[in-house]
């Protein structure tokens, strides 16, 4: 929380994260993934690499899905929500 402040500071553009949610509790990624969405609302642009595809997707607008270094699907978050490799691969969901 204090290194988001401290870049916070600057009033920056765009906002980089890299495994913000790495090593935190369960309801310490929910408050991180709501500050995330309230930092965006600001107007500051999130760029969230993150390997929690639950948190991410549910507060990114547009997702990008890295496998072995290569993008295997983008798009809108709505869209990669629903799409069923996401949903097995990243997700935990089988229907």
């Amino acid at each position: 929380m204090l290194a988001v402040s401290r870049a916070l500071m600057s009033r920056p553009k765009l906002l980089m994260m890299d495994e913000p949610s790495s090593g935190l509790a369960p309801i310490m990624v929910t408050m991180l993934g709501n500050m995330v969405r309230d930092i965006n609302l600001t107007g500051i642009s999130v760029l969230l690499v993150e390997q929690n595809a639950e948190m991410a997707l549910n507060v990114a607008h547009f997702g990008y899905v890295l496998e072995r270094g290569r993008i295997a699907l983008q798009g809108p978050t709505p869209d990669l929500l629903k799409d069923e490799n996401v949903k097995a691969a990243y997700l935990g969901l089988l229907e």
